[in-house]
């Protein structure tokens, strides 16, 4: 069942795979010949024409996809046994399967790759990305519609800066596809929006916090997938969205890529940070299983428009993404104004800001929301957690997991502050940097990329920090 990425020729592997899995017309083939092939079709798209919040009548079903649970949460183990049992020493330990080629990997026996998801995981995994994959359609499209040339431009943002976010769009169609390919007939469907942006440079920031989270969350499950292939080639779409990521962020005027390894988040995080800016979906759209935390606000958020981004507070559009706002700005102290080059932000290859977004012990001041807020599609999703008091703030980022201590929690009111930790993954690679994600939770519990998720249980609330 898969589509837009393939190649016509005269070595056809339809034969070698279950009739099930690939349709004839859609089975890769190696092309020897120059002569022009059959384009395969995108996946149907529309313009959408309606954006907002939803205001139709309360859905029929309520909360995220469930059946029978086994148990309240998946326990941490030790490394499954023979994990240490190879040893390291540059040399060939077992017999080659064919000339350089060394013994092991997955997938290298040479049977034939099947395209197609192959769990609940899978689906549910690769569902979430079509709907992070359809609001990136819309969300590029509706931008170049809804601001005029004249105010892109006062923003640094020409005709060729507008066509390449008209070309990142026409990228969403394929990736959109592919997924639909891989999913079959129940993929989910394009939605209507609501975005929580009035000018070009929300739209810009908004754009480089969507396409941040859509990319961890898929590097967040793309090596858990029970499909090698699946995971291949949806590897070499997100390849795509993280470069959609430094784009808006060179557009925004802030440095392309600050850290040197690319945060990976789970699911439920993704979707949270998704879900609020879904309005309705089509009727029986496909469901979700993952949950929806609540939200958490960055009072201070650090806001890349000015001149001081650190010296923001109150200038978010709201929680969970936490989009900056250029609403209560002065002209003076708005970085793309800025007439000495070390403060400017405008649109570029790269800029080096003398003045940090943030910084190592920065107060950072802090409010959620309580659980039980109506989210998503039609208002389908419930937020949810099972903490009754956060302790700490998890800072998520690259590699790193760092936990500092909430003060002066207030359960009344829901508020409290940290410090930003100092830490590096690598020497002379601070870990908090770029954007990245903050949670709340009741505890320090040690996770690594590899197990993040078993973090969930644990979560108070969730939100985009811009850390540089």
């Amino acid at each position: 069942m898969i589509g837009n990425i393939l190649l016509y020729g005269v070595l056809a592997l339809s034969n070698l795979l279950p009739v099930q899995a690939i349709p004839r017309e859609y089975t890769p083939t190696t092309t020897f010949s120059a002569a022009e092939t059959v384009t395969p079709t995108v996946v149907p798209q529309r313009n959408v024409t309606s954006h907002g919040p939803y205001t139709g009548p309360p859905a029929t079903t309520a909360g995220a996809l469930s059946t029978s649970v086994i148990a309240s949460v998946i326990q941490a183990r030790p490394p499954v046994p023979g994990s240490f049992n190879y040893t390291a020493d540059g040399k060939l330990h077992g017999p080659q399967p064919a000339p350089f080629t060394p013994n092991g990997g997955i997938g290298t026996n040479g049977s034939a790759p099947v395209y197609r998801v192959q769990s609940d995981f899978d689906y549910q995994s690769l569902a979430l990305a079509l709907y992070q994959e359809w609001i990136e359609l819309d969300l590029f499209h509706w931008g170049l519609k809804n601001f005029t040339t004249k105010q892109f431009e006062a923003n640094g943002i020409n005709a060729k800066d507008r066509f390449l976010i008209e070309y990142m769009a026409d990228q969403e169609i394929g990736h959109a596809t592919l997924l639909t390919n891989m999913l079959g007939p129940q993929a989910p469907k394009q939605c209507t929006y609501n975005y929580p942006m009035s000018n070009v440079r929300e739209f810009i920031d908004f754009n480089q916090k969507l396409t941040r989270w859509g990319e961890a969350g898929v590097y967040g499950f793309l090596p858990h997938l029970n499909s090698g292939p699946a995971a291949q080639l949806l590897l070499q779409s997100i390849t795509i969205e993280a470069r959609q990521q430094l784009i808006f962020r060179q557009f925004g005027g802030q440095f392309p890529m600050p850290e040197w390894h690319t945060v990976g988040i789970p699911q439920s995080w993704a979707w949270t940070l998704l879900a609020p800016y879904i309005s309705s979906c089509p009727i029986n759209q496909t469901r979700l299983v993952w949950q929806n935390f609540p939200a958490l606000y960055i009072l201070n958020q650090p806001n890349p428009a000015r001149i001081n981004a650190s010296a923001a507070f109150n200038e978010t559009t709201g929680g969970w993404a936490n989009t900056l706002s250029t609403k209560n700005i002065s002209s003076s102290q708005l970085c793309f104004n800025a007439t000495n080059k070390t403060l400017d932000c405008s649109p570029a290859i790269t800029q080096n800001r003398s003045i940090p977004l943030s910084y190592p012990g920065r107060q950072v001041f802090l409010h959620w929301d309580n659980p039980g807020r109506l989210v998503g599609p039609n208002n389908s999703y419930v937020t949810s957690t099972t903490v009754r008091r956060p302790r700490f703030a998890a800072w998520v980022s690259q590699l790193n997991v760092t936990y500092s201590p909430l003060l002066n929690v207030s359960r009344r009111d829901n508020t409290a502050f940290t410090f930003q930790p100092n830490v590096s993954t690598w020497d002379h690679d601070p870990a908090i940097n770029g954007t990245m994600f903050l949670a709340l939770t009741d505890t320090n519990l040690h996770v690594t990329p590899y197990n993040l998720s078993l973090i969930n249980p644990h979560v108070a609330a969730l939100a985009v920090y811009q850390a540089g």
